[in-house]
Parts: C-alpha cells; sequence; structure tokens
C-alpha cells in the first residue's frame, strides 16, 4: 500500500495556493513572512515573560518598601 503525499500549499487572503505552482522568488518570499512570523510569536512569549517578571519584581520592591 502507498501513501499517497499531499501537495504543499499555502494560504494567502483565504485562497490556497499550491507551493509547486509559485515561482522561486515567492517561494522565498513565503519563507520570509513564515519565519517573520515565527520570530513574532516568539518575541510575544518572550515579551510576556519580561512583563511577568518584571510585575513580579515590582511587587517584591513595594512590598519591601510597605515594611
Amino acid at each position: 500500500m502507498s501513501k499517497k503525499q499531499k501537495e504543499q500549499t499555502v494560504t494567502i487572503d483565504e485562497k490556497e495556493y499550491k507551493v509547486s505552482d509559485l515561482s522561486q522568488e515567492q517561494v522565498g518570499l513565503v519563507n520570509h513572512v513564515s519565519d517573520l512570523s515565527n520570530k513574532e510569536n516568539s518575541m510575544k512569549f518572550n515579551l510576556s515573560q519580561i512583563q511577568g517578571g518584571r510585575n513580579y519584581f515590582m511587587g517584591l520592591l513595594k512590598e519591601s518598601l510597605a515594611s
């Protein structure tokens, strides 16, 4: 039994495109957009951690000043 491989697609503005139909330049642009989206998500995650840490330490500072 051989498994059929599903053709790779990319969805842009709710329209699906076959990667095999894209030019080399378009594939490169898709890769840039994908990589930048991953970096954006990572930065949002890091910012959330930083804000949480800042709030934690601010709480400790306020607590020490109240004593």
